[in-house]
């Protein structure tokens, strides 16, 4: 082995010796000067937070206690004018020396004793609205930011300020608003050697929770969970009074496993499990939905302009797996995508993983062979009219074993058909020959046959109980508009809706819906014929009307066979709003003349079909007539109000085509949940504000429709014969006190 020339070793000498010897110096006047520099620090940090958040911070005292340890003592920093938001007796940290070398701050040992952060939100005025207020930079330019160096940055300043070792004791965090309120105190937590283990009381010992798990921030692996006292439930009372949501579950766990940056996207992969998650909300389900088992395998995408579920991920929900891909693009324009696809699964363990409580229709149905489901969805908002959505499940040997709770053949043969109003049950009606209001599809005049079709799904003798460009449509509509302006369900789906489900307008109803629907449509339990037949004679066509032969007979006096052209697309308009169909006639029995243009699109979209000949008269329009005896009972109203009561109470809104006019606006769960908010108390007020002004309107509308209706019963009393004075009087005053108690019951309903 060749020997290093002592000539090299005596140059490195005088190169090394200096270096060390200066670094040795700056170090001694660095650690001598430090309880200035520390000084001067914590000056400089509180002008700037008065500066520019407007706090007041005030430090009992702050002192080295070793080379890159600091202790602190009472700490508060008060927002002005606003109730203290945070105080901490002492506070203790250390730092690692070689990221603090490099520029970085890494957190070694916290020691955090006897605190709280109160966080206030009360009529409107917050104690740490700071938080939200944009910092002004004046190096700013109109470059749109990198999304994915924000993601890897942001990561990593949280895993940054983790400790390697942590020792709290009796710190606590309460959040209080006008409705809601919130502690959690952490009576111990401990990181050490990279284990996580905590005690938190909740809401003065309502619960006892616990966080628990493996803990190395510093290498990005965490693997954390949740959990509570002696096997009970992680309650969240506080997400319930904030959103109606009841929330909870036995175990959350968290893992983290990977973060890497590179050409310009962030990955990040861990995944999230959840055991006995219990979620209720009236937007999702009138009932309580438990998933025992639910779990995600994510690999997250970030980059410059997006972020994304990659395809490799997987959802797990008990034996039913699926792989998701979702992205959401936002500039130069936002961009929406959506896949799922479960690929080929034994149909027994997809219908066995279903959530408890979400199908009770299909509860205890057994199925053999497999499915396959898979959806793709597209939409470049700035061309809403081109999204792709296309939605589907394929099947290969699958049968039905036995029916669970509902029996989906009892439509083939006489049943008992029971409507229910807000979730009450009306008479019953049997659907059979033995019913003489029983109409059978061929005694139903073709005109409303086509027209009805023709209206709520033109394909129905040929869909497969789904019209997907109608979906579509729909959905590009309603983006449009921003308003549920056009439903998608065909007859099939209203069919299964009112003979097997709820008219709850829920998430969980409108799956059970679909899912059902599949079944009879691909399992052939059903004829297309006889569900026709079915649909005709149990939907509602006004206040306590079920039926096609009750409907012909109450609007028009004759049988579903004699029902014209023109009586016949009336009938259609109103399906979506049956028990506003009176409102749509004038005194005379004669109908609105906003209908004309109702009838007019019905009519040609028949006439292209070759349902019926063209016509330039409104395709009977002029020629409908209500029932004499019921004119008496249409008050003169105006148009507006004419079309306000015509939408109320309506059986259903999801029709395929717009009735009349775009119904109200109805936000769905998410949008309700997660929506886009108004940004000042000031425009929630306000909004609520032309809420009630609009139901005081309809009330005074219907108000003043009661008022004419019972003139008319008053007047007519008049004209009844063999009645003495007397009785006259006595019938006058029963009237009279009907009406006033009636109205009274509206005048209720004021807000």
């Amino acid at each position: 082995m060749k020997r290093l020339n002592p000539k090299y070793i005596r140059i490195a000498a005088y190169i090394l010796v200096p270096l060390i010897l200066i670094l040795l110096i700056g170090g001694y006047v660095a650690y001598s000067k430090r309880g200035a520099l520390l000084e001067k620090a914590i000056d400089k940090a509180k002008l700037k937070a008065k500066r520019d958040y407007n706090l007041d911070v005030k430090i009992g005292s702050a002192r080295f206690t070793g080379l890159s340890t600091v202790s602190f003592s009472d700490i508060s920093i008060v927002p002005d004018g606003r109730d203290s938001l945070l105080n901490i007796k002492n506070f203790v940290v250390s730092v690692r020396i070689m990221p603090l070398v490099l520029g970085e701050v890494k957190l070694s040992d916290v020691v955090l004793q006897d605190g709280f952060i109160h966080l206030i939100d009360k009529n409107g005025v917050k104690n740490f609205d700071f938080l939200f207020k944009k910092k002004k930079d004046s190096t700013a330019t109109d470059t749109k930011a990198d999304l994915s160096n924000i993601a890897h940055n942001l990561i990593n300043e949280v895993l940054y300020k983790i400790p390697d070792n942590l020792a709290l004791n009796n710190f606590m965090i309460s959040f209080k608003s006008d409705s809601a309120q919130l502690k959690l105190l952490a009576q111990t937590a401990l990181i050490k050697d990279g284990q996580l283990s905590s005690t938190i009381k909740v809401n003065d010992g309502e619960a006892t929770w616990h966080f628990a798990g493996k803990m190395h921030p510093s290498d990005k692996d965490i693997d954390v969970m949740l959990y509570a006292d002696n096997r009970q439930k992680v309650e969240l009372p506080f997400i319930e009074k904030k959103f109606n949501l009841k929330l909870n579950f036995d175990t959350l766990q968290t893992k983290l496993t990977k973060e890497d940056h590179s050409s310009g996207e962030t990955s990040i992969s861990g995944s999230w499990s959840v055991k006995n998650l219990l979620i209720h909300h009236p937007g999702i389900s009138s009932t309580d939905i438990v998933f025992p088992e639910a779990a995600i395998d994510a690999d997250v995408k970030v980059g410059t302009n997006y972020v994304s579920i990659d395809s490799t991920s997987t959802i797990h929900v008990k034996k039913l797996t699926a792989h998701p891909f979702i992205k959401y693009t936002l500039n130069p324009v936002k961009i929406y995508e959506l896949k799922l696809n479960t690929g080929w699964l034994n149909a027994a363990d997809m219908f066995d993983s279903f959530p408890t409580g979400m199908f009770d229709a299909l509860d205890g149905i057994q199925v053999a062979g497999k499915l396959n489901y898979h959806m793709n969805f597209f939409m470049d908002t700035s061309k809403p009219d081109d999204l792709i959505f296309d939605s589907g499940m394929d099947k290969d040997n699958f049968r039905i074993l036995k029916f669970g709770r509902t029996d989906l053949t009892k439509l083939n043969s006489p049943f008992i058909y029971t409507p229910y109003e807000k979730g009450k049950p009306m008479a019953p009606h049997l659907i059979g020959p033995e019913n003489p209001e029983f109409t059978p599809l061929q005694q139903i005049s073709p005109n409303l046959r086509n027209a009805v079709m023709t209206a709520e799904d033109p394909s129905f003798y040929t869909n497969h109980g789904f019209v997907m460009e109608a979906i579509r449509k729909s959905i590009a509509t309603d983006f449009k508009t921003k308003k549920y302006k056009r439903g998608g369900s065909g007859i099939s789906q209203q069919l299964v809706k009112n003979a097997f489900l709820s008219r709850e307008k829920t998430m969980a109803r409108k799956i059970e819906e679909i899912l059902i629907v599949w079944l009879i449509e691909n399992n052939r339990i059903m004829t297309k014929d006889r569900m026709l037949e079915v649909y005709f004679n149990i939907i509602e066509w006004g206040k306590n009307i079920y039926g096609i032969a009750e409907a012909s007979h109450y609007y028009f006096g004759k049988a579903p066979s004699e029902l014209s052209l023109g009586e016949s697309i009336y009938l259609a308009s109103i399906v979506p709003y049956p028990k506003g169909g009176l409102y749509a006639f004038q005194p005379d029995g004669s109908l609105r003349p906003g209908l004309h243009g109702y009838f007019n699109l019905i009519g040609k979209l028949m006439a292209i079909k070759g349902y019926t000949a063209r016509d330039t008269n409104a395709y009977g329009f002029y020629e409908v007539r209500l029932r004499e005896s019921l004119r008496r009972q249409i008050a003169p109203v105006d148009t507006a109000t004419a079309d306000s009561l015509m939408k109320q109470g309506g059986a259903d809104d999801d029709s395929i085509l717009p009735v009349v006019e775009e119904p109200v606006k109805r936000p769905n769960f998410f949008q309700r949940l997660f929506g886009k908010k108004d940004t000042t108390e000031q425009k929630a007020e306000e909004k609520q504000k032309q809420k009630e002004q609009t139901l005081k309107e309809q009330i005074k509308a219907q108000i003043e429709a009661l008022k004419a209706e019972y003139k008319l019963k008053i007047d007519a009393v008049d004209t009844t014969g063999g009645r003495t004075r007397k009785e006259v009087r006595q019938e006058k005053r029963r009237l009279r006190n009907e009406e006033d108690e009636k109205e009274k019951e509206l005048k209720d309903k004021m807000p």
